[in-house]
């Protein structure tokens, strides 16, 4: 079973001298995460926020191949926040944004820096299962509030579909997380649909992932006059 990272720099690899923090996870699954992602970013225009950027790599990488979106990281965590800055001065990227703090137990969290625009595309990588279930409602309600129409919420990790563990991995997995903190724990795709139809996007489309992973992807519907 794979070990956990909630934060990094205290559960994995210190800092680098330039400040920034190295994710194992990120060189496992960048590269299936962009593919699925790609088809969709490759036809937008406007503003990506990724909710929980953690070291800073995925927005980074992603940033990098789509100069012509502009990626906006956010994190809770301070040493995050400096990793994250750190990544941004080393990439030189003139469409990756600086970092900002967000939290999500707040219902009525916003992003900052976009004057007013609505988003493109949200993207949260393995956050859920490690924070309470009130996030898991807050991003999506979020989504509803701050996507254009047609938008899309991805969102990649671990899930339950219809209250089964897709992998026995991922049942040890979540028994961890339990341990660890009782408000944690793999979620159902099942449940973030109803989160999703009462925040006004569509159900997951779901794409398999290795390492029994899924990316959900929620589309904003078209809003009613």
């Amino acid at each position: 079973m794979v070990k956990f990272v909630v934060e990094y720099g205290k559960d994995s690899e210190p800092f680098a001298a330039d400040g920034r923090l190295d994710g194992p996870a990120f060189h496992r699954n960048h590269d299936p995460i962009w593919s699925t992602l790609s088809d969709f970013l490759s036809t937008q225009t406007g503003d990506v926020l990724e909710i929980g950027s953690g070291t800073g790599q995925h927005v980074t990488e992603f940033a990098r191949r789509a100069a012509h979106l502009n990626w906006w990281p956010s994190d809770i965590r301070d040493p995050h926040l400096k990793s994250i800055a750190a990544w941004r001065v080393h990439a030189r990227l003139g469409n990756l944004r600086a970092p900002q703090r967000i939290d999500l137990s707040d219902p009525d969290w916003t992003w900052s820096g976009g004057d007013g625009r609505q988003l493109a595309a949200l993207l949260c990588v393995n956050v859920l299962h490690i924070s309470p279930w009130s996030v898991s409602r807050n991003l999506i309600s979020g989504a509803g509030r701050l996507l254009k129409e047609n938008g899309r919420l991805f969102v990649y990790g671990p899930f339950k579909r219809a209250g089964a563990h897709t992998a026995p991995s991922n049942a040890q997995f979540d028994a961890s997380l339990w341990e660890r903190n009782a408000e944690w724990g793999v979620r159902d795709v099942d449940d973030l649909n109803i989160l999703a139809q009462d925040a006004g996007l569509t159900a997951a489309e779901i794409t398999p992932m290795p390492a029994n992973n899924l990316i959900l992807a929620f589309a904003r519907m078209l809003r009613q006059n």
